[in-house]
């Protein structure tokens, strides 16, 4: 799994100029799935991502977790973060999860999130969406779960 991880003041999603998710301030997930991953990558992100020190405290230091600061999380389905791009101009996304597999994971990613007691929002999957972040610092961040652990 890769997830791009953005600290937001506030972020949502339309599909056909509806909002289908919508946080106040927190973290928007883009959120790829590659063929292959499993509920362990999904347990070990999900986990990383809650305890991410990447809001300030007081002080003015990274030191405060998604959790600490009472934030939400906006998770949003994105295949293209696992566009290949080596080769000729268009981009190849054959390492990308078949869409049952990429959804079911992703589904169990999020109900994981909602189980640290955090507000937990969600783009449509397999929709074409707009999304819409106040991209907080800015701070974003690339985890890949084949790289961490």
């Amino acid at each position: 799994m890769r997830i791009v991880v953005q600290r937001s003041r506030e972020a949502w999603v339309d599909v056909n100029k509806n909002t289908v998710g919508r946080i106040p301030f927190g973290l928007v997930l883009l959120v790829g799935i590659k063929s292959g991953d499993s509920a362990k990558d999904a347990d070990y992100l999900a986990e990383k991502i809650v305890h991410l020190r990447i809001f300030e405290d007081d002080e003015g230091k990274m030191n405060r977790s998604v959790l600490d600061v009472g934030g939400a999380i906006l998770s949003v389905s994105q295949f293209t973060l696992f566009g290949d791009v080596r080769k000729g101009r268009r981009p190849n996304f054959m390492a990308a999860a078949q869409p049952d597999e990429a959804q079911s994971l992703w589904f169990y990613f999020n109900e994981l999130l909602k189980e640290y007691g955090l507000l937990v929002e969600t783009g449509q999957f397999g929709a074409m969406m707009d999304v819409h972040l106040c991209n907080d610092g800015p701070v974003t961040l690339l985890l890949d779960s084949e790289k961490l652990f």
